[in-house]
């Protein structure tokens, strides 16, 4: 979920996909297929592919695994072709939601991510009636040991528009294109990175305050997590550590 602080739903959300280790792979596996179909096999060129690697590296995807995917994607071995689809939607309590997906059949996907939000409370939306709450963003989480204004002055050539600290960990806001330097210098300075990616970042957030409506956005969320072509998530939800605290504690 997409909060000023995004802490707790973050941890939240990554412990349901190491859930589904096998779901996560499959996702990785096509995004790589995608990305080298659509911009070659040479990482260094490619910089859609190299963040698709170092996701896939990070998940520990294997590494033959990882290179006959992108031979599928460049049409060295035989594969099938994806297309990349948005789909924009509202949960309850009007919270806005973009779901990434690649598909190789368009009409199945729209159907299923239609039903999913209506039977969860929420609606699909016309193209373009969501989008405009958010921009994409370089994200980047990272633990370090050292205080904020060291982290900051290290990162201080990327231009980053954001640095947050909680405990030992970092989370720095940047322009898509500093993707890649963000993380070079995260690895030369020896920091754990935790993940990075370009994500759309919602330009205002809705407070859930309320236990039972944190629990109605999960839900929505974690049904469309399920569907095999669902790459990734947005929405401008945003709810306290305390709330989701409470809910984990429930599970």
């Amino acid at each position: 979920m997409s909060g000023h602080s995004k802490w707790a739903t973050t941890k939240y959300r990554k412990g349901a996909q190491d859930k589904a280790r096998a779901k996560l792979f499959a996702k990785l596996i096509r995004q790589l297929e995608v990305a080298a179909s659509e911009g070659g096999s040479d990482i260094n060129a490619n910089a859609t592919l190299r963040t698709a690697y170092a996701k896939a590296r990070d998940a520990s995807v294997p590494m033959n695994t990882i290179e006959r995917a992108i031979k599928r994607g460049t049409g060295e071995l035989e594969g099938v072709k994806y297309d990349a689809i948005s789909y924009e939607g509202y949960g309850p309590n009007g919270i806005a939601i973009i779901v990434e997906t690649l598909s190789d059949n368009r009409n199945r996907t729209g159907s299923e991510i239609k039903t999913v939000f209506s039977r969860n409370g929420g609606s699909m939306a016309e193209p373009g009636s969501v989008a405009w709450q958010f921009s994409r963003k370089a994200v980047a989480l990272f633990e370090s040991d050292k205080d904020e204004d060291t982290v900051l002055s290290e990162l201080l050539e990327c231009n980053i528009e954001d640095l947050s600290q909680k405990d030992r960990v970092f989370k720095v806001i940047g322009e898509p294109n500093t993707l890649h330097d963000l993380v070079s210098i995260i690895n030369t300075n020896n920091w754990k990175l935790v993940s990075a990616d370009n994500e759309l970042i919602a330009s205002q957030t809705i407070d859930l305050k309320d236990i039972n409506e944190a629990k109605k956005i999960l839900k929505l969320l974690d049904a469309l997590e399920e569907n095999d072509d669902v790459q990734n998530i947005y929405d401008n939800a945003s709810v306290s550590d305390e709330i989701m605290v409470q809910i984990e504690n429930e599970d």
